[in-house]
């Protein structure tokens, strides 16, 4: 699942061993980490409200409901934080309405602007507004309302895959043919809205991309003497964190933040604003919003369920699990963590569905996501501390209960938003580059894969954004489904790869699962040595007081996908699959390329090397 990306124990690099997902940091240090996510998420959030309200019905602009709206998904994404770093996928993944969210949403809402009737099935219909529950152009309420009934939808459709296994399955057939192109099109996907931002500056975006590549690349091993961090009780003995690149991402965006703001004091103009980007600004004054406002749900009516809501939040669901996975195993990867088991993947699943559902009953327009731009800072910044996550999903939470203290989080710079998320997406690009060198990068059949979904995500959403009315089946329902699916390049990227690497004959080696093969040989049976059970265990497990409340065998639990198995039904299943792979499953000898010798050929096989039966064994009980 994880590619081949299997690390020595010591393969550590210094922040990662002061401040790792087993090492608790300090108090100091866990906050200012918390900060830094703050500042990624704060951003990210800016973003998604920027590009969805201009799609929304005309209605006079409101800053106390804009300033609400903010502090209720800062709200939501804080507690789905807390679920999903606590009894999730344990992994250090920030919560936030992810782009995958924003294209069903933006379709959705665009459709609501024009006013379309619909009868009571969605097809559309010459009248006005003839069905009970018809949004009117000009109801901006009504039309919040609609979307979050479609992050409700998904909320539940994210629980049932979750529940029943359908993302541990997935994530277990996904070889680098499969995470290669889908982490890089998750990083190419922002390109788009980084240079939209970026624009208003580029002076100023270009300014936090060269400090952040200095403090991270450059200093990357400068520690300072005077920030020697206290380390937590129990923690490694270093005399100090490299503070440059622990905080490459908050220093650069704090430092360009004052010199922007002192730019303004000093009624510089530095900010281009052309018709394009003047309609995605705030209000610039948030005196208005209260400083205390608990929110609740139904406060603002409650989500409308309707059948287009239905289809918009089915897309949802589907698109943002493909890009959860990733971002599950972009974490993973970039963290040196041990691979990440399906009951994890599975549980990860299910606390983004309650986060989602407990997003669209507060009215926000975009449920929960793990965030690719905080994993990658975090890879950046080489700092991968669970306890920093909790910290500022506290922190979230209390901003979401003051809309005054939210408010303030709309006077970042849109060049900053441009700059951050070019330096945190392009990690994500280089990441999935790098799952290449574990699958034969050289056959014809991989360079055709790679090329084809690649060029396919991009084309799709390129097409369709310019003329989405060829796509029009007479249902409106079904065409929002499938316009909210085909212009998300992650899910065509992950569903062509998929369909591609497991349906076009190719041998283990080809696909890069030769040494997941290895592993299963010396592991016998799912790639984990004692070794790295007992650092998975560790790293993805509940915690303990939860795991002795579950029931010895997770047979007996009802939800089998979402614990792990026993260590004596293990080692029972792993002995009945060793006793009988050499037995099963045989191979086609066309099906054999010149990377695997043929069995019975003659060619002497190099020493450690599977042979051809073993790698078909491999293959079923996998």
């Amino acid at each position: 699942m994880n590619g081949g990306h299997h690390r020595a124990p010591g393969a550590r690099s210094p922040a990662l061993a002061s401040c790792s997902l087993q090492n608790m940091c300090s108090w100091l240090l866990s906050c200012c980490l918390a900060l830094q996510h703050l500042a990624v998420q704060a951003s990210l959030l800016c973003i998604f409200h920027l590009f969805l309200l201009p799609t929304l019905p005309e209605e006079p602009p409101h800053v106390q409901a804009t300033s609400e709206l903010l502090a209720r998904s800062f709200f939501a994404c804080g507690i789905s934080t807390v679920l999903q770093t606590t009894l999730g996928s344990r992994l250090p993944l920030v919560q936030i309405p992810s782009f995958e969210y924003l294209v069903p949403a933006m379709v959705l809402s665009s459709h609501l602007s024009l006013g379309a009737g619909t009868d009571r099935n969605g097809t559309a219909v010459a009248s006005a507004c003839p069905a009970p529950h018809c949004t009117a152009a000009g109801s901006r309420a009504a039309s919040l309302q609609e979307v979050s009934g479609a992050v409700l939808v998904s909320g539940l459709v994210q629980l049932l895959l979750g529940v029943l296994g359908v993302c541990g399955w997935a994530a277990r057939r996904c070889g680098p043919m499969v995470l290669a192109p889908s982490l890089s099109i998750i990083g190419l996907s922002a390109y788009k809205e980084a240079a939209f931002f970026c624009s208003t500056n580029w002076g100023v975006a270009l300014l936090l991309m060269l400090l952040a590549v200095i403090f991270s690349q450059h200093l990357g091993s400068c520690r300072l003497p005077f920030c020697a961090w206290p380390q937590a009780q129990g923690g490694p003995t270093e005399p100090s964190t490299p503070t440059p690149r622990t905080f490459s991402v908050l220093l650069p965006f704090a430092g360009v933040c004052i010199v922007c703001a002192v730019l303004s004091h000093l009624h510089v103009p530095w900010e281009s604003l052309d018709p394009a980007t003047a309609q995605l600004s705030w209000a610039n004054s948030t005196s208005n919003a209260p400083w205390l406002h608990i929110p609740y749900a139904g406060e603002w009516g409650w989500p409308l369920l309707t059948t287009r809501a239905l289809a918009a939040g089915i897309a949802m669901a589907i698109s943002c699990s493909m890009n959860s996975v990733g971002c599950y195993v972009l974490c993973g990867k970039l963290l040196r963590a041990p691979r990440l088991p399906p009951h994890a993947c599975n549980r990860g699943l299910c606390m983004e569905g309650l986060g989602s559902l407990l997003a669209g009953l507060l009215g926000t327009p975009g449920g929960t996501a793990a965030s690719s731009a905080n994993t990658c800072a975090a890879g950046l910044t080489q700092a991968g501390s669970r306890h920093s996550v909790q910290v500022s999903a506290l922190a979230c939470v209390v901003l979401g209960m003051s809309p005054r203290l939210a408010g303030l989080f709309t006077h970042i710079p849109l060049a900053v938003h441009g700059g951050v998320l070019c330096i945190t997406y392009a990690v994500a690009v280089g990441t999935g580059i790098s799952y290449f060198q574990y699958a034969d990068i050289d056959s014809g059949r991989n360079i055709f894969i790679v090329g084809f979904t690649m060029f396919m995500a991009l084309l799709v959403p390129r097409w369709l954004s310019t003329a989405p009315a060829y796509l029009a089946t007479g249902w409106v329902p079904l065409d929002l489904l499938f316009l909210s699916l085909l212009m998300v390049p992650v899910f065509l990227t992950g569903f062509l790869s998929f369909f591609m690497d497991n349906t076009v004959s190719g041998t283990l080696e080809e696909r890069g699962l030769f040494s997941e093969l290895v592993l299963w040989k010396a592991g016998r049976g799912d790639g984990h040595s004692h070794g790295e059970r007992g650092a998975s265990s560790q790293t993805y497990g509940l915690p303990t007081r939860l795991r002795q409340m579950l029931p010895s065998s997770c047979k007996a639990f009802p939800c089998c996908f979402l614990c792990p198995r026993s260590e004596e039904e293990r080692e029972e299943e792993e002995e009945e699959e060793g006793s009988r792979a050499p037995e099963e499953g045989t191979v086609a000898p066309e099906e054999g390329t010149h990377l695997l010798p043929k069995l019975g050929s003659g060619e002497p096989q190099p020493p450690g090397r599977l042979t051809e039966m073993e790698m078909t064994s491999w293959h079923t009980v996998a």
